[in-house]
């Protein structure tokens, strides 16, 4: 578990976060993503001569290096010295570790949750998806500035990244007057709204016999009576429409149903090979994780950019997503199978169908007309 900030921690996560446009995968976040995650994120500083992990360690966290110099000691003896200038990537990224990595001088290191920076990636990725499907209709032009707040919205980060494009379809709209009061402080809650269009204002009164004071206001975009949906409790504030406007309301039930993981088509390693047709390997990482090593054998599409390369695929060819932990590439394949592909993804990515021994560093392939083509 990654420790609670102090205030010197927290100025550090904010030079930290300032700086992660230099580092893979960071950089591929939208800045909601990034910032909510950097919130769960730790600096630690590392003096001369201490251990930063140890061989044959788990912590499962994405560990980078962001000043100083370390040296990486491997069990055959060879050693590697990296210095925090030139680092992109996290710092020796298996698990178990498969070396010691000592400070060679005074270093400062970022430490972040492995399965949360996944998580957070691949919903940040998959709404850069979705993003671009909507953008392509031309209908849904006045919607696109609420719809992408809603997307980057944290209440969803529990989500399955596999349930997000159900997320529109779960909220529906309703009109609200001038003020109108929409949420009682107090009273118990089921539902959370989106302001679609319209303002309203934020009402918070001390106690039972005091009168409700103005704390907030808040405009299109904008998540109401969230905690409703995620905790057993009364609802803390009053909310008012300060205008006539249009809410899009979620019921308690639809998110819980939005928890639940759907069925993706998935196959591991033998099953693989056993398909009557070879598949094609895609992975949906991000092209600086691909290029830092990946399968022999396979193109690189970005989940972030799947909608706009689609185009590439072929729908007679069959196509095996993968990505490191199968969190991608499940979204990938979910949303491209509901097109009618012929899509299936990598059970556990490549960590877990115990496959990252055979990533390769080749300059890798393209697709052209749904099949690989070398990219020399």
């Amino acid at each position: 578990m990654i420790p609670e900030q102090s205030s010197q921690e927290s100025h550090l996560i904010k030079e930290a976060i300032a700086t992660a446009q230099t580092l893979s995968p960071l950089s591929r976040l939208r800045q909601p993503f990034l910032v909510d995650l950097f919130e769960h994120a730790a600096v630690q500083t590392v003096f001369k001569d201490q251990a930063i992990f140890e061989h044959g360690a788990f912590d499962y966290q994405h560990i980078y290096l962001l000043h100083g110099d370390v040296e990486l000691i491997y069990p055959n003896g060879s050693s590697e010295l990296v210095k925090g200038r030139d680092q992109v990537f996290p710092l020796a990224h298996q698990q178990p570790r498969p070396c010691r990595a000592l400070a060679k001088n005074d270093c400062s290191v970022l430490r972040i949750d492995s399965d949360r920076l996944d998580r957070t990636l691949s919903w940040s990725q998959v709404a850069d998806y979705l993003m671009s499907e909507i953008s392509m209709q031309r209908d849904l032009d006045e919607d696109c500035e609420w719809m992408q707040t809603v997307l980057n919205s944290n209440l969803f980060i529990k989500v399955p990244p596999v349930n997000v494009n159900q997320i529109f379809h779960r909220l529906t709209p309703m009109v609200v007057f001038n003020e109108e009061v929409i949420i009682r402080q107090g009273e118990i809650g089921d539902c959370c709204y989106f302001i679609k269009e319209g303002t309203a204002d934020i009402l918070v009164r001390a106690d039972e016999n005091s009168a409700p004071e103005k704390v907030n206001s808040v405009g299109p975009g904008r998540c109401i009576g969230e905690d409703a949906l995620v905790n057993e409790t009364v609802r803390n504030a009053t909310v008012k429409m300060t205008g006539d406007g249009v809410l899009m309301r979620m019921e308690k039930s639809d998110f819980l149903l939005l928890l639940q993981e759907p069925v993706v088509e998935e196959l591991n390693e033998a099953e693989i090979s056993e398909l009557i047709e070879t598949p094609v390997l895609v992975d949906v990482r991000t092209d600086e994780e691909y290029t830092e090593g990946h399968l022999a054998l396979s193109a690189n599409i970005p989940l972030s950019l799947l909608s706009m390369k689609k185009r590439l695929l072929s729908p007679g060819q069959s196509y095996v997503f993968y990505c490191d932990t199968g969190r991608r590439s499940r979204a990938a394949a979910w949303l491209l199978g509901k097109e009618g592909y012929n899509v299936y993804s990598l059970r556990g990515g490549y960590l877990g169908a115990d496959m990252a021994d055979q990533l390769v560093k080749e300059k890798g392939y393209i697709l052209r007309d749904g099949d690989l083509v070398s990219a020399s």
